[in-house]
């Protein structure tokens, strides 16, 4: 017979995997009669705790390990620089993987994790990852997780986040303000939650404006630069009224920067652009480009400081520890500024 796993008898009870295994572990946070009900239903179902990975559970490796897509992007650089300032203070190593976006190599690093090689993990999700179902897991052997600015939706625990969507709706009204009447978004992913709340508070922005939100200005990035860059200009070569751009993340901002040159489009004389950015050369980009700037540094110390808490606190990190920054609309040349 198959070995009932925690998400197994998740899924028999109807209730999140985190619930459950808390429920296992006699926690105070869940009420007497969903303790019974899940211990019931684990006897019923045969379901039995794995005692290796509990075992080092119960034992530290002063080590937490930090999963995230690439580190070319400047967010991410900082965001380590916040990590390990934490880190360092509770005198603890920082492991980190690179996904480099992929959905297979982050569920093997995942898979890698679990078995208690690290205290917890700080998290930014691959954008090729479909869902967080490879993310259970680590709730069935109660590593502590915290997402930070790419979360996986269904799993129970804190996330740190910016006001994406309010920093979307500001991005493409700076464009508008600036005379802009036909504005292409940039997605870097339909998965990812920071790329549908800002392409949310993009259309936000323009029907408040009484402008329309066409699908057809809506262009998916891809991981290949150079293909951001064709797919850029064809939609600038089919619909020559795009005077704006609003690019989701850096890279997408450089392509759109190429793309313009590319057909001799002048910016920001003939198409403004502004993006998600941490980039350190913006300010010397030709013209400088204009930026919607995360605390980058703030939200990877933000993370770790939560992560830590719970690590020797020895409690679960809960929803309810999760935050939300605010980003800074910087204004350069690109867009007119």
């Amino acid at each position: 017979m198959q070995r009932t796993n925690l998400k197994k008898l998740a899924q028999e009870l109807n209730l999140s995997i985190s619930t459950v295994s808390r429920a296992l572990n006699d926690s105070y946070e869940i009420a007497a009669d969903t303790k019974e009900r899940v211990k019931q239903k684990a006897q019923e179902l045969g379901y039995e705790p794995n005692p290796y990975a509990s075992g080092l559970r119960s034992r530290k490796s002063k080590t937490i390990g930090l999963v995230i897509p690439e580190v070319a992007n400047n967010f991410f650089s900082l965001a380590i620089d916040g990590v390990e300032e934490i880190a360092r203070a509770n005198d603890y190593h920082v492991l980190i993987y690179l996904t480099h976006e992929s959905h297979e190599r982050e569920a093997t690093i995942i898979q890698h994790l679990a078995g208690g090689r690290v205290d917890g993990i700080l998290m930014s999700v691959a954008s090729e990852s479909p869902d967080a179902s490879h993310l259970a897991t680590l709730v069935e052997s109660n590593v502590p997780l915290v997402f930070f600015d790419r979360v996986g939706e269904g799993i129970a625990t804190a996330r740190v986040t910016t006001d994406d969507y309010a920093s979307g709706y500001r991005a493409t009204e700076h464009l508008v303000e600036q005379g802009c009447r036909r504005v292409a978004y940039l997605l870097i992913s339909d998965t990812l939650s920071i790329g549908q709340k800002r392409m949310e508070g993009y259309r936000a922005a323009l029907q408040a404006h009484g402008l329309p939100a066409d699908a057809a200005l809506i262009v998916p990035g891809t991981l290949d630069r150079d293909q951001n860059t064709r797919r850029i200009r064809e939609l600038l070569e089919q619909d020559p009224a795009i005077d704006g751009i609003f690019a989701s993340v850096e890279t997408l901002a450089i392509s759109s920067y190429e793309a313009c040159q590319q057909l001799g489009r002048r910016v920001p004389e003939e198409v403004k652009i502004i993006s998600f950015s941490n980039l350190a050369t913006a300010a010397y980009l030709n013209p400088p480009l204009t930026t919607i700037r995360q605390p980058a540094y703030e939200m990877g110390k933000k993370a770790a400081e939560i992560l830590f808490r719970a690590i020797s606190r020895n409690r679960p990190v809960l929803p309810t520890q999760s935050a939300e920054l605010q980003s800074t609309l910087v204004v350069r040349r690109s867009t007119g500024g």
